[in-house]
């Protein structure tokens, strides 16, 4: 197995347990405790963990993007239960714009049935999952490609969403707070995110339940920016209240 390939199956699982322990982990890739410390010095370095006596823990206020295989794992059946409910949402003939999220990939595998879309996308993920779609325009927007996380990023992938004007936008975030809004990890993220809320007419902010009460550090926008949220089950009543306030329609799985 490569150190790089060993190093993301760490990543994962210290993303699921929140923290790993040396010995174990070199039990079981069967390589030297030594070779384990260099590895989390490694993820240390990138800001996933924070070393600790005897092993890791995770890293929780990073700004770091993660791999998109460790963010696909991440509550699958609640990210299919959101594009269940947006296929709903989205009309033969449409212009929308989808962002480089995990949730977003699951959106579009969702919406293959339907008939003359038009996909505006950052996400390398979407492009290959829509790139056998008949009748369709599939439009990328060039920029930065970022190492691991399947994603187009930059001044260039911004100005593109910018040039266009869609029916419908759907983006995702790491965190989404009463008082702080919808937030994401970094600036390069959420600058993309900001062109696709000023370039549709309705926007849709999917998030399942476990990003809700959560701070990100980059705020991408306030809550009364978003027309629809979308998300796995019921909010509780605060939340609804909230919505309800700002005229934001929350659509949820029963």
């Amino acid at each position: 197995m490569l150190a790089a390939e060993r190093r993301n199956l760490i990543l994962e699982k210290v993303h699921e347990k929140k923290k790993v322990i040396v010995n174990e982990l070199s039990r079981e890739f069967d390589v030297s405790e030594e070779t384990i410390r260099r590895d989390l010095d490694k993820l240390e370095e990138d800001g996933h963990v924070t070393k600790s006596y005897g092993g890791a823990v995770l890293n929780e206020k990073s700004s770091i993007d993660l791999p998109f295989n460790i963010r696909w794992k991440s509550n699958p059946s609640g990210k299919q239960k959101i594009a269940d409910l947006i296929s709903n949402e989205i009309e033969d003939g449409d212009h929308i714009i989808l962002d480089a999220s995990t949730t977003a990939v699951f959106i579009a595998k969702n919406i293959k049935q339907k008939r003359h879309l038009t996909v505006i996308t950052n996400s390398i993920e979407i492009l290959l999952e829509l790139s056998d779609v008949q009748g369709w325009d599939i439009i990328a927007t060039g920029g930065l490609l970022k190492s691991g996380t399947m994603s187009l990023f930059g001044k260039k992938a911004a100005d593109s969403i910018n040039s266009y004007n869609a029916d419908k936008a759907f983006f995702s975030c790491k965190g989404i707070d009463l008082e702080k809004g919808a937030t994401d990890r970094n600036d390069d993220s959420v600058v993309v995110k900001q062109s696709i809320l000023s370039s549709a007419g309705k926007i849709y902010l999917a998030a399942d339940s476990t990003k809700f009460g959560k701070v990100a550090f980059s705020k991408i926008c306030s809550l009364s920016k978003v027309d629809v949220v979308v998300t796995d089950k019921k909010p509780d009543a605060e939340w609804m209240k909230t919505f309800k306030e700002l005229g934001i329609e929350c659509i949820y799985a029963e």
